[in-house]
């Protein structure tokens, strides 16, 4: 039996090109997002990869997922937490609810993700735990009132993951893009820009998978990506 992946958050652009590299690459992936017409469609292109539709901020929907996974797939190989609940406003005009919501999606969906994948991993072996972050969770823009915190927070929470799980054989990393994403509403925004300004999604996919499959006696944790011009 092909290994098993698990990727939450598959949208059109970061989440679905890993899919693809891991489906390319002869795992079975598990694909969760809210937006079940966009699985099929991904599921009806890659035959290894199959829609298991959900929020991951809803404990009970999450779990009905995972479990649905793992009896199709096995325990899981490698688990990518890419879902992201996001906001942009101070914290002045932010509605507190948003910035709760957004912890649901991006602390709690990892420890509810985290607690079920990492046992089964161990137990199995190995594996590999990687989390999709940004520069939002090492800085607070006035903006960000309503998203930082919660990456700030994944961020703290995955380095306390790492160090639980690493001794038992189970890579735990956090992957910080600091750039814009090569995304239709990117590119609208910055209509004057190079290509070379938007990260591609096929290259975060490609670290995405490096991290997956590092030697053991050379983890990384925290690993960085940007486009060369990107100021910081």
């Amino acid at each position: 039996m092909k290994p098993l992946a698990i990727v939450t958050g598959v949208g059109p652009g970061t989440g679905a090109a890993i899919v693809r590299r891991f489906h390319a690459g002869g795992y079975q992936v598990a694909m969760l997002a809210r937006s079940a017409d966009r699985l099929d469609a991904l599921a009806a292109e890659l035959p290894d990869a199959f829609a298991l539709p959900c929020d991951v901020s809803d404990p009970t929907a999450l779990q009905a997922a995972l479990d649905a996974a793992e009896a199709r797939g096995g325990p899981p190989k490698v688990v990518v937490h890419n879902a992201v609940g996001g906001a942009f406003a101070n914290f002045l005009d932010v509605d507190p609810a948003v910035l709760e919501r957004n912890f649901q999606v991006n602390v709690m969906a990892l420890m509810h993700l985290a607690r079920w994948a990492a046992p089964r991993m161990e137990a199995a072996g190995g594996g590999a735990l990687i989390v999709t972050g940004n520069t939002s969770a090492e800085r607070g823009r006035a903006n960000f009132a309503g998203f930082a915190p919660t990456k700030a927070a994944q961020r703290i929470l995955a380095e306390s993951m790492a160090r639980t799980m690493g001794p038992r054989g189970v890579h735990v990393a956090y992957l910080v893009i600091d750039a814009a994403i090569d995304l239709e509403w990117q590119r609208k925004m910055n209509p004057d820009k190079p290509d070379d300004y938007f990260c591609h999604p096929t290259d975060i996919a490609e670290e995405v998978w490096h991290l997956a499959h590092q030697a053991r006696s050379a983890w990384s944790f925290r690993a960085e990506i940007r486009p060369y011009g990107e100021v910081w």
